[in-house]
């Protein structure tokens, strides 16, 4: 079959949900129009913003931290736009959607480690092994400013959430969270009263809903975000800067 030559976005992976509505007009470029269109079908549907995506005669949403499509003949598309490079222009706009939300974050509700220019977002869980490789190429390093939110991920780490609390009640936060993650408290009880800092623990759980993280360690490094104990991606976008200075140096 003979494929369009305006077609140039593919579209890989628009299976997942169609939902589909009768009673649309054909397709209208005016934006405003067509969200109309869309809010009086989906009352109930979350939107945060509404444009023209990639992909001629789709329109993007983002709600939360979903990003989704709609078509003027009624049709919802859950899935990915991929460029015929290789490219998801869905997974671009998630990541940009992210460092948005990362802007107006509660930084005073996180546990602050260090004074370094170089600005570090963390959700992470004292249990979790991956977590623990990334403090432990952080904890050493002088040239970053840590923010963490503690998100406990209770069924697979039982004690996440007792360890989060005993660090975030301690006087010396930062030794507390450095012994923990070294494994100090590991198969020994943890003193925390039922009280003890839970309300700090239920915002910061909060926030990480709020920004759609499920899992952990997840990371914004300058605002670039990194998934998982990435240690590569992690050492180069700290190291960014030195390498542009020793560029420029030469």
């Amino acid at each position: 079959m003979k494929r369009r030559n305006d077609r140039r976005i593919t579209v890989g992976a628009l299976m997942l949900l169609l939902v589909a509505a009768a009673g649309f007009s054909m397709a209208s470029d005016d934006v405003g129009t067509e969200k109309e269109n869309l809010m009086k079908t989906f009352p109930n549907l979350r939107v945060d913003s509404f444009r023209e995506s990639p992909l001629k005669g789709l329109y993007e949403i983002t709600a939360g931290e979903q990003v989704f499509y709609f078509s003027p003949e009624g049709y919802l598309f859950f899935g990915e736009i991929w460029t015929k490079e290789g490219k998801n222009l869905t997974a671009e706009m998630r990541e940009k959607v992210a460092a948005e939300r990362i802007k107006n974050l509660p930084l005073d509700k996180a546990l602050k480690i260090g004074n370094g220019p170089k600005k570090v977002i963390e959700f992470t869980d004292p249990d979790c092994p991956y977590c623990r490789k990334v403090d432990n190429l952080l904890s050493k390093r002088t040239d970053v400013t840590r923010y963490v939110y503690f998100l406990p991920l209770r069924k697979i780490h039982p004690d996440a959430e007792k360890k989060a609390r005993y660090i975030l009640a301690q006087p010396n936060r930062d030794k507390a969270f450095h012994d923990v993650f070294a494994g100090a408290l590991d198969g020994k009880p943890i003193s925390v009263t039922d009280g003890t800092q839970q309300q700090q623990l239920e915002e910061m759980e909060k926030i990480a809903t709020g920004l759609g993280v499920r899992g952990t360690p997840a990371l914004w490094i300058e605002g670039a975000h990194v998934n998982g104990a990435d240690i590569q991606r992690i050492t180069g976008l700290l190291d960014k800067g030195k390498e542009v200075s020793k560029q420029e140096s030469r």
